[in-house]
């Protein structure tokens, strides 16, 4: 039988993707059909229509980011913080804090804190996750939209 070949091996335009790193959450989040796009050299997930994380194993200057980042509101970081005591802001960010926290690959248990998150976010836990502004409704009518849109055509 005769070996094919992929696609991306035909294509000499094609980008080929990097493994996602941390696989092991993707499984944990199976049950909710997750579903994954690059973002930043990262691997963003998606829940529905909500972002509920990005995945990071960039193994740089700035490793202490690599881990997996939960997408989050301030309001919700005491509480999570209690649930996952090594979880902090985002560095390579550049605030101090940030609605995104992480759950650094290189703290002690990061694959139990990393699995307790997937199980939140199968269970539909309202701290994590959000809407990305381009997903959002917009509360203007239809109508109005595309008139604005014609003017900035």
């Amino acid at each position: 039988m005769a070996k094919q070949k992929s696609v991306s091996a035909s294509l000499p335009f094609a980008v080929k993707r990097k493994a996602v790193p941390y696989e092991f959450v993707l499984e944990a989040l199976d049950s909710v059909s997750p579903e994954t796009r690059p973002m930043f050299g990262c691997t963003a997930i998606y829940v529905g229509d909500k972002i509920v994380g990005v995945l990071r194993d960039k193994r740089d200057e700035t490793t202490q980011d690599d881990g997996m980042w939960l997408a989050t509101t301030i309001e919700h970081h005491e509480s999570l913080r209690r649930d996952f005591p090594h979880m902090r802001s985002i560095r390579v960010l550049g605030k101090d804090v940030t609605g995104w926290q992480i759950l650094p690959a290189d703290a002690p248990h990061f694959e139990e804190s990393a699995l307790l998150a997937c199980e939140f976010i199968v269970a539909g836990d309202p701290r994590i996750g959000k809407v990305p502004a381009s997903r959002r409704v917009s509360a203007k009518p239809a109508a109005h939209r595309r008139k604005a849109r014609k003017k900035h055509d």
